[in-house]
Parts: structure tokens; C-alpha cells; sequence
């Protein structure tokens, strides 16, 4: 059987190793990075979405949408706001409608930012290590492989891509490395981003085009800022379009590798 992986990195793409002598490194986020919590998500307004909650798959409570008899899962890893947020879990159904299993696990332990608490956001951020979640993440993949997924796919958003990277890195996901991105990865940005910024794109896209091994797609969004692709303003015809446009794309990446290799699946079968 034919097990598979790839990323989707949204909004946030950070890093990746190249040569020994040139890295590309992940910045530290401080709450000086305002556009990372630009425009929070109203959790109150949960509870319209189509899937079901799971307390325990892998060890993680999670967001859970489409057809369990399905080969083919996606893991959306959240930004700091958490799994709960409205228009992450509208995502997550609509991706589902695809014929994935899509998968939103609680990679913040039940603690989502909150910009009314009285924690800094820079003490916030100390006990919420993107690493400890990538380990938490590889267990939530092999769990659903247990299951009888034949491809996982794992899209991040700002936080969340931090995520996804450090497992395009990681030997037990078998489909993604620059030297150590080893699976096909997407990466969608803003043009408008203070975080991520183009140029910052651009450096992480000329390491990638290095390993001829990896294929790799980057696109950046112009009149757009960091959060575009799932803090959105709703009310703003262009914001909701390029949202839009942005979860196309991702799934596109998903169609183009975790159905081909469904193919050879059924091919090798």
C-alpha cells in the first residue's frame, strides 16, 4: 500500500534548511508581530459547523468533517486562536465536500490565544512550542493511518504552518526537505504581510527550487495581509474571494498528490 504525505503552508511560511553554510531560519514572533493577530475569530459563533467533535484520536480532541470510509485525510494545524474558530472548521467542511477525511486537532491543549487575557502573548507563545505539537501531530497521523488512511496531507495556518514544516522535515511521513523539506510542498502568502513578508517568500522558494527532488509551489496574493486565507473579513467582497481562491488552490496541491497516489494504489493493489 502506497502511504503518502504533503504540506500546504498558509500565511505564515517559515524555514527550512539549505546547504549547511545557508539556512533559512523561523523568526520569533513577538506581540510587535501585530498582523499574526490581526482580526481574531469570534469563537462564540461556534457551533453551525457540519462535522463532529472527537475527544480522542491520536491523544488529540479534534475538529472532525467528511467520510470515514474515505483512504484520503487532511490535517489543518490552527494559528494561535485555536481549533474552535468558525471559519477554520467552514474550511475544513468545504475541503471535505472533496472526499478527504479532514482533520482539526486541538494542538493548543485546550488554551487558545486570548487577546482579552491577562498573559503576554510573548508568555503565551513559551508554552505553546510549534515542536511539541509537530510530535503531537505525527501521533494524530499515525492514528489515522491505523484507521486505514492510505494519504495523509497536513495544511498549517500562521502558527499552524510552523507546524507543517517542522513535519516536512520528519522521516515518518513518507510524502514531502530545501535539504531537509522532503515532501511536496505549497506555500500561500500575502503580499501585505508584516510577518511573512514576499521578499522572506521569495528566499524560501529559491532554496526549494534548489532540491530538483521536491517539487514546490509558491504563490503570493497581492492587496492582502497576513490571516487572509482563514481570518477574513466576511463582509469585504475581496477578502471573501481571495479566501476563496486560496482554498482552491490548497486543495488542488491535495488532488494533485493524495489522489494520484490513490491511483497507484489502486494500480499496485
Amino acid at each position: 500500500m502506497v502511504r503518502s504525505s504533503l504540506l500546504t503552508c498558509l500565511l505564515f511560511l517559515l524555514a527550512a534548511a539549505l546547504a549547511p553554510a545557508s539556512r533559512l531560519v523561523l523568526p520569533t514572533l513577538t506581540r510587535s508581530h501585530l498582523s499574526c493577530l490581526d482580526n481574531p475569530p469570534d469563537l462564540t459563533a461556534v457551533g453551525n459547523e457540519a462535522g463532529e467533535i472527537v475527544h480522542d484520536l491520536g491523544g488529540l480532541q479534534a475538529y472532525v468533517m467528511g467520510s470515514r470510509s474515505s483512504t484520503h485525510a487532511i490535517v489543518l494545524a490552527s494559528d494561535y486562536y485555536g481549533f474552535q474558530a468558525p471559519k477554520l472548521r467552514k474550511i475544513a467542511d468545504q475541503v471535505a465536500d472533496e472526499g478527504y477525511l479532514v482533520v482539526v486537532p486541538d494542538l493548543l491543549h485546550g488554551d487558545p490565544y486570548n487577546d482579552e487575557a491577562k498573559i503576554p502573548f510573548e508568555e503565551w507563545i513559551k508554552t505553546h512550542s510549534p515542536v511539541e505539537a509537530t510530535e503531537k501531530t505525527k501521533a494524530l497521523i499515525a492514528a489515522l493511518k491505523e484507521q486505514g488512511m492510505s494519504a495523509v496531507g497536513v495544511g498549517g495556518y500562521c502558527w499552524g504552518a510552523k507546524v507543517a514544516v517542522e513535519l516536512s522535515k520528519s522521516s515518518e511521513i513518507e510524502f514531502m526537505a530545501c535539504s531537509e523539506v522532503q515532501h511536496p510542498i505549497e506555500i500561500l502568502g500575502a503580499e501585505l504581510d508584516g510577518a511573512s513578508p514576499p521578499p522572506l517568500l521569495h528566499q524560501f522558494e529559491q532554496a526549494l527550487d534548489q532540491n530538483k527532488r521536491i517539487d514546490n509551489f509558491v504563490k503570493i496574493f497581492p492587496g492582502v495581509g497576513h490571516g487572509f486565507a482563514s481570518r477574513y473579513d466576511a463582509n469585504d467582497p475581496f477578502a471573501v474571494e481571495t479566501a476563496e481562491e486560496a482554498r482552491k488552490d490548497m486543495v488542488t496541491w491535495f488532488n494533485k498528490y493524495l489522489k494520484k497516489h490513490q491511483e497507484l494504489s489502486l494500480h499496485e493493489s
